[in-house]
Order: C-alpha cells, then sequence, then structure tokens
C-alpha cells in the first residue's frame, strides 16, 4: 500500500530538517557502503524504476529526475531556516538593541 503525495512529501520535507542535525562526520568511505547497502537505497531503486516506466523515460534520467527533486526540497528548506534565523535575529536585536558607542 502506498501512501498519498501529500503524506509522502511531509515525510520528506520532516526527513529533510533532521537530517541537518547529524554531526558532520569524515569517515565517507564506511557511511558511503553502508548507505548503498541500505533499504533505502534499494527503496529508491523502486522508485527509480517505477519513474522510469510512469514518464517512460530511461532509469538514468529518472534517477536525475529524483535527485534534483530530493535537491530542490533541501535547498528550499535550506532557505526557509535560513531565513526563519533571521527573523530571531531581527527579533531579538529589537527587543534588545546595542548601546551606542561613546
Amino acid at each position: 500500500m502506498a501512501i498519498d503525495n501529500k503524506d509522502s512529501i511531509q515525510l520528506l520535507n520532516t526527513a529533510i530538517i533532521k537530517s541537518k542535525e547529524k554531526k558532520i562526520d569524515a569517515s565517507f568511505e564506511q557511511r558511503l557502503a553502508q548507505t548503498c547497502q541500505s533499504p533505502e537505497v534499494v527503496a529508491l531503486g523502486v522508485a527509480i524504476s517505477h519513474l522510469a516506466e510512469a514518464e517512460g523515460i530511461s532509469y538514468d534520467q529518472a534517477a536525475l529526475r529524483l535527485v534534483e527533486t530530493i535537491r530542490r526540497l533541501d535547498t528550499a528548506w535550506n532557505d526557509y531556516v535560513m531565513m526563519e534565523g533571521f527573523e530571531k535575529l531581527k527579533d531579538a536585536l529589537r527587543q534588545h538593541p546595542a548601546s551606542p558607542m561613546a
């Protein structure tokens, strides 16, 4: 049973935001190997196949479109979080204005 588009978008958006909280780890080789063996990558393979068949495009094109879509979501959320941070800074500055220098 598949979830509807609205629910999957909400889940992806939440996952993108939560993923920003993780620490950056320099052990990329191990992470890459583990990631490539994960059920998530298997699910992405299914998504690639489904998109390619549904749209009549190659697997390469489908994979590229999925990656570009996730990047657009990631960029949009980065922008949102950045703007929210700017708004909080502006509010903090309004509440505690800097004293003039003597």
